[in-house]
């Protein structure tokens, strides 16, 4: 049976959402491992833009945005009557489900920019490392505020918006993870930590060859 085929760059926060999401409804797919200085020729027609994660599926059909294919994913699950899915959506609270977008939104909006300058500031010499990480700080402590009211950032339960936004902090605290360790932000660190070692994450992070370099495809589902 031909499942959709996902294009994926383990280390990359964008596919691991996408995987993540993919995992947690179930879904199969032929897992295709890249290297992001040699793009495969298939996943640049599909997607022009070149950037991971992109899914193929069976009708041929392009979903190339890594939040878009959490939703779908999910989604479908959801459609099948499957209540956790339902849950991890919000989608039976539209003011919920509605947060939770915009909590998304900004970290891919606001917190991804200072992120990357961050991490990349000899790049970016117009401020210090520091005062990049202060802006990206910002977001961070509104993920403090929240993880003071649940255990998650929507609930007490992980959502859809825990699993979007997780990758993203997890890049953040690997810059300076002596500094992360000793910020003020123990709530963050503790939800971070926790999500880490999951083993839903433990799942979708294990290495592969590239497809490039073996030719073959992989299950994202396998044990």
């Amino acid at each position: 049976m031909a499942y959709p085929t996902l294009y994926s760059f383990r280390r990359c926060p964008y596919a691991m959402r996408a995987r993540l999401g993919l995992f947690l409804a179930g879904q199969e797919v032929e897992l295709r491992e890249i290297v992001l200085k040699h793009k495969p020729e298939p996943m640049l027609a599909a997607s022009p833009k070149g950037t991971v994660p992109v899914l193929i599926l069976e009708d041929g059909s392009v979903i190339d945005e890594s939040l878009s294919i959490m939703l779908w994913a999910l989604g479908k699950k959801a459609k099948e009557g499957d209540e956790k899915t339902a849950a991890l959506l919000l989608s039976h609270e539209p003011g919920q489900q509605q947060a939770a977008m915009a909590l998304i939104a900004e970290n891919d909006n606001e917190f991804k920019p200072w992120l990357d300058k961050y991490k990349y500031a000899d790049r970016h010499p117009e401020q210090t490392q520091e005062d990049y990480r202060a802006q990206g700080e910002r977001f961070i402590a509104r993920l403090e505020a929240r993880l003071n009211e649940h255990a998650q950032l929507m609930a007490d339960l992980p959502t859809l918006a825990d699993y979007a936004i997780f990758p993203f902090v997890r890049q953040f605290a690997h810059v300076d993870n002596n500094w992360w360790q000793h910020a003020p932000y123990p709530k963050v660190r503790a939800w971070l930590a926790n999500h880490i070692d999951s083993p839903v994450f433990t799942a979708i992070m294990k290495k592969y060859p590239t497809w490039l370099d073996s030719g073959e495809s992989f299950s994202l589902l396998e044990n």
